[in-house]
Order: C-alpha cells, then sequence, then structure tokens
C-alpha cells in the first residue's frame, strides 16, 4: 500500500522502516529539514539499533522517502498513520496540539480527495481523545463522513528502544481499535505476514490498553524496587528474591489476579500487606507502592457502598459473603464490611451463602461466627429463594456457580449489583458492576 506517516521521530521512523521492508511504498512527513534530509540520504534521525541497515535499504530501493509537503502526502497515499508525540504538560495532562494541528492538515488534504483513506492515530492518547477531540477536527476540516468517506482506527506501538526493529516483527500483539470493521480490515492487512495475535476492539479500549500496559509496567518497577530496598535492609538480595517470584507462572506471572473486580481478602492478603509495610517503616524505607496498597483495596469496599446506596432503596440481599467462592473464610472478608455498613446505616440486609451457613453450624468458623461476627450471622438465611424474593437491590458477592443466572432472573423491578463479573456487558440503569 501507499502509505504517509506524520512524525518521524522514534515510532515514526521504526514504523515507517520497517513497513517500507515489508514493501509497502511510505512517505514520511515531519516540520523538520534535518530529519527529512537524514531519511532522503538513507541515514537514520534516531539510534536504535539495525536501524542504519534497514533504512539504506529501503531509500535505496526506493520505499522511504521524506518530505514537508502533508498534502501530496496525503492525496497521493491510502492510509496516514499519526505518530506525532504527546507530550506532557506542567499539570501532568496531556499536551495534543501537535495531533490536533496534524489532523487538521489531513482533513483538509481530504476535503479534495475523491477516494477513501484510512487516518491511523499510532500516538499515544488518552480514552477519548480519537472520538472526542481528533474526529471533529477531521471531519471539520474536510467537510467529510467517517465511516462513509474516510475510515478511522487507533493502532497502539509497543515498541522498547534499542529493541524497537525486533518488537515490530515480533509483536505479542496487534492491537487495533477501529470505528468500523472497513477501517479495521484495512489497518489489519498492512500487518500481513507478521505472527502475533491481532486484537480488534473499540478506539476507546485501544487507547486505554496503551496506557493500562505502560502503568502496569511502571507499577511492576516501582514494586520491584520497594522489595529490592526492604530486602537490602534486612540483608538479603532482593534480586534474588525477585528472580524465584518471577519463577511462579500461575500466580505471580499471570493474569490470575489481572481482572478488574472487588476488593480482595481473606487471612493472608490483607495481613500480609499490614505486616511488610510494617516492616518498611521500622527500616525507615519508603514503600509508597505497597503502603497504598490497604488504601485502594478500602476503596473498592466504598465504590461498593456507593453503588448500593445509589439505587435508593432499603431492601438488600446478598448472595455470597465469603471473600471467595467456595469456602466459608470470612476472615477480611471485604464482603462482610460492606454488609456492616449498610446494616449499620439502616439497610433491610438478607443473606445467602450455603458455605457459611454451613459453617455456622458445623465448621472451624463457627466461633469466628458468633463471637465476632453475630450481627451477620443473625441476617444469613437457608433459602436463596427467600433472600431473592426480599430484595430490591441484590448484590453477587462471589463467583459460586449457583449464582450464574442471577442476571438473567434479576427482573426490572429489582437493581442488580455485580462485584465478580457474571455481567456480559457494561453497567446500565438496573444492572450495575463494580468495575465494569
Amino acid at each position: 500500500m501507499d502509505i504517509s506517516i506524520f512524525g518521524l521521530g522514534y515510532v515514526g521512523t521504526v514504523c515507517g522502516v520497517c513497513l517500507a521492508k515489508n514493501g509497502h511504498n511510505i512517505v514520511g512527513v515531519d516540520v523538520s529539514d534535518h530529519k527529512i534530509q537524514l531519511i532522503n540520504d538513507g541515514l537514520p534521525p534516531i539510534v536504535e539499533a539495525g536501524l542504519t541497515e534497514l533504512i539504506q535499504q529501503v531509500v535505496q530501493e526506493k520505499k522511504l522517502s521524506a518530505s514537508k509537503d502533508h498534502r501530496s502526502a496525503v492525496l497521493d497515499s491510502d492510509i496516514s498513520i499519526v505518530c506525532v508525540g504527546t507530550p506532557s504538560r506542567s499539570d501532568g495532562s496531556l499536551d495534543t496540539q501537535y495531533l490536533e494541528q496534524v489532523c487538521d492538515q489531513i482533513g483538509k488534504a481530504l476535503k479534495d480527495k475523491d477516494d477513501y483513506h484510512l487516518v491511523v492515530i499510532r500516538s499515544t492518547v488518552l480514552p477519548g481523545t480519537v472520538m472526542g477531540e481528533l474526529l471533529p477536527i477531521l471531519e471539520s476540516a474536510s467537510g467529510k463522513k467517517v465511516g462513509v468517506d474516510f475510515g478511522l482506527a487507533m493502532n497502539p506501538e509497543f515498541l522498547r528502544e534499542s529493541t524497537a526493529i525486533e518488537d515490530f516483527y515480533d509483536p505479542e500483539m496487534t492491537v487495533i481499535g477501529e470505528f468500523d470493521k472497513r477501517s479495521g480490515d484495512i489497518l489489519e492487512s498492512i500487518y500481513e505476514g507478521i505472527d502475533s495475535p491481532v486484537m480488534r476492539n473499540t478506539i476507546e479500549i485501544a487507547e486505554m490498553i496503551k496506557y493500562t500496559c505502560n502503568v502496569w509496567h511502571a507499577t511492576k518497577v516501582a514494586f520491584g524496587n520497594e522489595i529490592g530496598s526492604i530486602s537490602k535492609e534486612i540483608g538479603i538480595d532482593g534480586r534474588e528474591v525477585m528472580d524465584i517470584v518471577c519463577k511462579d507462572k500461575k500466580l505471580n506471572i499471570s493474569s490470575y489476579y489481572m481482572r478488574p473486580g472487588f476488593a480482595f481478602g481473606g487471612s493472608c492478603l490483607p495481613k500480609d500487606v499490614r505486616a511488610l509495610t510494617h516492616l518498611g517503616r521500622q527500616l525507615g524505607v519508603k514503600t509508597p507502592v505497597i503502603s497504598n496498597l490497604m488504601h485502594s483495596n478500602e476503596s473498592h469496599v466504598d465504590n461498593g457502598f456507593k453503588i448500593v446506596s445509589a439505587a435508593g432503596k432499603k431492601k438488600i440481599g446478598f448472595l455470597g459473603i465469603s471473600f471467595k467462592a467456595g469456602t466459608d473464610d470470612l476472615r477480611e472478608s471485604p464482603l462482610v464490611e460492606l454488609v456492616e455498613r449498610l446494616h449499620g446505616k439502616g439497610y433491610e440486609v438478607k443473606i445467602y451463602d450455603k458455605n457459611v451457613d454451613y459453617a455456622r453450624l458445623h465448621g472451624a468458623n463457627k466461633d469466628y461466627i458468633e463471637n465476632v461476627i453475630p450481627h451477620v450471622a443473625g441476617l444469613l438465611e437457608q433459602d436463596i429463594e427467600q433472600v431473592i424474593d426480599h430484595a430490591e437491590v441484590i448484590v453477587v458477592g462471589n463467583s459460586s456457580e449457583e449464582f450464574s443466572n442471577v442476571v438473567e432472573r434479576a427482573n426490572g423491578s429489582k437493581v442488580l449489583v455485580d462485584l465478580v463479573g457474571f455481567m456480559d456487558k457494561v453497567s446500565c440503569e438496573q444492572h450495575h458492576g463494580i468495575c465494569w
């Protein structure tokens, strides 16, 4: 295909060279005369392993050139990929002025173009930017309609400096946020031959994926550093600790805990987070990530209370209050805390949890239930139908299979609050997810 790339910085240059190597005809557009001259001379404007040889090859083959003429670049190409910078402002917000300028330029060129054209945003932008800010500019400047006269897509990049070419050709995934199927089909076609799973979603999801990945990487770095700092103070090598921790691919390095949901609880996680936080304080080690885990967890209990109370109804039915399905363990269950808040505020709460009810009669938690939370034990019912019939608001508290059909059963007269993910859609007027 004939592809124009706006912005010849790190991302634009690497993508342009690699797409040219794959056989596409690439024209790069930039405001810098110096960058344009370097590329047309077959020289890279950035330092990146393997780039010099590739750029020399594709320039000699006349697969890559550079220009300041944005209008001709759009008119002579099928796709425009926008890779301009989105730096931070002093207050931490995103500066999108360069993106807006480029989209205005592309739009004005499209005004005089009869053929369908795909605009791809590859710059890193916050969710809502493409549809809320850039699309109106493109339509206003061109006088044309997205989905009819031109296509629109978001295509976040995951290129690491020093391994960018390898990352381009061997990505873990290719993410495409598409305005419509036609846009997504065209964009996917330019990556033909690259062996990676292609994830096609909405533009907003693609925007959020990029930020989620980067902030998760930053979180891992900060967490590893805090573990290393604590380890050093007690005379052990934090590198060895983290090396062994990373051997566990079932829980530690996996998708197991990486799902939005309700607060964590149980006999281990809260206790151990508090203990390690306290140890850090004793040692004089700052651990802002670890120290704020319990605050983050408590905020999800707050969110649960806000969602239930916002329904404006008094009769609440809880399905499951143990912190995890298949157990009777109520120690530090965030669901118990949520029940206690609602009960204390005068809500009429009834609870069904067959494992907890059994524990009240027979189990090892019998003393805990009767002596520590007897007020909660008094709210337990043995019949799930009694709880559902009583409730104006049904709260699904854990992922027990017997609760899987409650979403369908909750008719228009009942509000459903899903804390575990049985809902297959995002929140609406009657059905509310804790994080979706």
